[in-house]
């Protein structure tokens, strides 16, 4: 399989990166720590065609694929845009308005298993919960979820309600459906860790080139080379296998789509941790403040991890099938 990107996916990638450091640069992450949505930035995104990517040309999308779709959700990751990304992007034309940034979906994943209590995600913001169950996929009216926010949240760019359970809902599609959607989503999510796997790997080698101690830059150090060689290592790794994940939903892999996405998934999901944990030590002290930007990259990684099943899941699906 060939995973060089050609150069109209390469012009999308590049183009979604540079919206997001004019839009979403660093150091306006602490304006949305709180709310973790602003509705100006969602209907920017809906304009460059985040949500409607997939959606064929007749129904008024882009007509492009998963693969291309993961390039964006890389970029997206790696400047940590918030909001409900891939349950709004999953939602389109399924969900009147998610398509066009009208409407705000949020996202549950119950496909494998019903985890109580619930984590909603960005349930303030949202006009539609987005549910993934066995048996098929449900639209959900927010306002009929009793539930109490999380306060802190892990991740101060995303909001949390706990519920107990959810209204029943509107049957949106089948388990099938339901199934193909789970899949597509953990890809999504994969990409969005990738991205930031990667970030935190430039903020950290960036810091270790303008950080001197004892008169030399600390990346000039041999313990510090190795970390940072260890985080492209990482991150390169995760992007074979998510890209594969990718090509592979598209029907243009050589592996089953359940085990691409399970791939992509444990890879990019330690890539994202470990790379984000190896950020912080590079920055040493400086590194667990709140004012350094490594703490929002560590954080999203963990709350990405959350979903679409953890590490071990998918490690013990892989290992079943050895």
């Amino acid at each position: 399989m060939d995973f060089r990107i050609g150069d109209d996916q390469q012009a999308l990638q590049e183009g979604v990166r540079s919206f997001c450091e004019g839009r979403v640069p660093l150091d306006r992450l602490r304006e949305l720590e709180g709310p973790g949505f602003d509705p100006g930035l969602w209907k920017e995104l809906a304009e460059m065609g985040v949500f409607s990517l997939r959606l064929p040309e007749e129904e008024g999308g882009v007509g492009l694929g998963t693969s291309e779709a993961v390039l964006v959700f890389e970029e997206l990751g790696r400047a940590l845009v918030p909001g409900p990304l891939w349950a709004s992007h999953l939602a389109a034309g399924r969900i009147p308005g998610a398509a066009e940034g009208e409407a705000a979906v949020a996202g549950l994943d119950l496909v494998q298993a019903s985890r109580e209590p619930l984590v909603l995600e960005h349930l303030g913001a949202c006009s539609t919960l987005l549910v993934l169950r066995p048996e098929g996929v449900f639209g959900v009216d927010p306002a009929g979820v009793e539930a109490r926010p999380l306060d802190p949240p892990l991740d101060p760019l995303t909001p949390v309600h706990l519920a107990g359970e959810l209204p029943p809902g509107e049957a949106l599609g089948d388990a099938a459906l339901a199934r193909q959607l789970w899949l597509e989503g953990a890809t999504l999510t994969a990409a969005q860790l990738l991205g930031i796997a990667e970030a935190a790997q430039e903020l950290a080698t960036a810091y270790a080139k303008k950080r001197e101690q004892f008169g030399r830059p600390i990346g000039s150090f041999q313990a510090l080379k190795h970390i940072l060689a260890d985080c492209y290592v990482r991150q390169e790794m995760a992007r074979a296998a998510v890209y594969a994940a990718g090509a592979t939903l598209d029907g243009r892999g050589v592996d089953a789509p359940e085990r691409a996405v399970s791939v992509a998934r444990v890879m990019a999901t330690e890539a994202a941790i470990r790379n984000t944990r190896a950020c912080v030590q590079v920055h040493g002290g400086m590194g667990y403040t709140w004012e350094m930007p490594p703490h929002h990259y560590l954080k999203r990684a963990y709350v990405l991890a959350a979903s679409f099943g953890s590490v071990d899941e998918h490690a013990e699906e892989l290992g079943a099938e050895v």
